[in-house]
């Protein structure tokens, strides 16, 4: 099966190259398709503090992609795994997610804070943070996973 999708818009602003630490205040601006939108698509957003922001990492090409496991971003202090135990841009379908702040919601644009995706990104789709959406209790991920995150935001 193949599944085609059209981006509702651009990241516009951030960064131009991607790194992998210090995202945290990183600010950009999410620019929607002004041909598929007008600005009611986002009334109401910013009313929550924290948006979903699903995208493409559209630089990465077929050669990159990474199908099995590898050490996240190639450490081999860290372990072995699988593409799916990880958050790695070199998936099978490039989609990255993150979760960011809120700073405006002004027409077509989403300005937002802590977004890890470079300008020109194709976004997919956009998700208000919902508590009731949140992990149901605790939650646990091993040690290297806190250790590559320690510098990422």
């Amino acid at each position: 099966m193949t599944i085609s999708m059209t981006p509702i818009g651009r990241v516009d602003g951030g960064r131009e190259q991607p790194e992998d630490d210090n995202w945290g205040q990183s600010r950009a601006r999410i620019l929607l398709d002004p041909a598929q939108f007008d600005a009611e698509a986002l009334m109401g957003l910013d009313s929550f503090s924290h948006v979903e922001v699903v995208y493409v990492f559209d630089r990465v090409t077929d050669d990159q992609i990474v199908s099995g496991a590898r050490h996240p971003r190639g450490n081999k202090a860290w372990p072995r795994i699988g593409i799916f135990a990880q958050r790695g841009k070199n998936r099978p379908n490039r989609i990255g997610i993150t979760v960011c702040r809120i700073v405006a919601v002004e027409g077509l644009s989403l300005e937002v804070e802590g977004l890890d995706a470079i300008h020109g990104t194709p976004v997919l789709d956009l998700k208000p943070v919902m508590a009731g959406f949140a992990p149901r209790g605790p939650h646990r991920e091993p040690d290297w996973a806190r250790e590559i995150m320690a510098a990422y935001w």
